[in-house]
C-alpha cells in the first residue's frame, strides 16, 4: 500500500499544508455545494444575531456551536457524496445508504440547532411571562 507523499510533512510546514487543504475544501463547498451555501447563509444571519443576543456567554457559545455544527456535518456529508460519486454513478442500496445516511445527520444536526435555538430563547424571553 502506498502511503500519501503528504503524510511526511511535520511541523510548521504541514501546519500550513493543512490550513491550505481546508480553506480549498470550504471554497470547494461554496462553489459546488448549494446546501452549504444555503447553510452559510444562515450561519451568516445566526450567529451575529446569537452574540447580540441578550443571553449568557455560556448560551451563546452554544447557540453559535449549533449553528457551526451544522455546517460540519454538512461539509462531512459532501465529502461522503463526493466519495460515493467518484466510486461509481451507478445507482446501488449501499450507495444510496451512505448519501441517505449523511442527510440524516445534517437533518439531526439541523434539529439540534433549532431546539438549542428555541431553549435558549424560550428561557431569555419567554418564561418570565409564565
Amino acid at each position: 500500500m502506498e502511503e500519501s507523499p503528504f503524510k511526511g510533512k511535520t511541523g510548521v510546514q504541514r501546519l500550513l499544508n493543512a490550513l491550505g487543504y481546508s480553506l480549498h475544501g470550504l471554497e470547494s463547498a461554496v462553489r459546488h455545494e448549494e446546501a452549504f451555501r444555503q447553510e452559510m447563509l444562515l450561519a451568516v444571519v445566526l450567529i451575529p444575531i446569537a452574540l447580540l443576543l441578550d443571553v449568557g456567554g455560556p448560551a451563546k457559545a452554544l447557540m453559535v456551536a449549533s449553528v457551526l455544527l451544522v455546517l460540519i456535518v454538512e461539509l462531512l456529508n459532501s465529502g461522503i457524496e463526493a466519495a460515493v460519486d467518484r466510486i461509481s454513478l451507478d445507482q446501488h442500496q449501499l450507495a444510496k445508504r451512505a448519501k441517505d445516511l449523511g442527510s440524516a445527520a445534517v437533518f439531526l444536526s439541523l434539529v439540534n440547532a433549532a431546539a438549542v435555538w428555541a431553549v435558549v430563547l424560550w428561557d431569555r424571553f419567554l418564561a418570565d411571562k409564565l
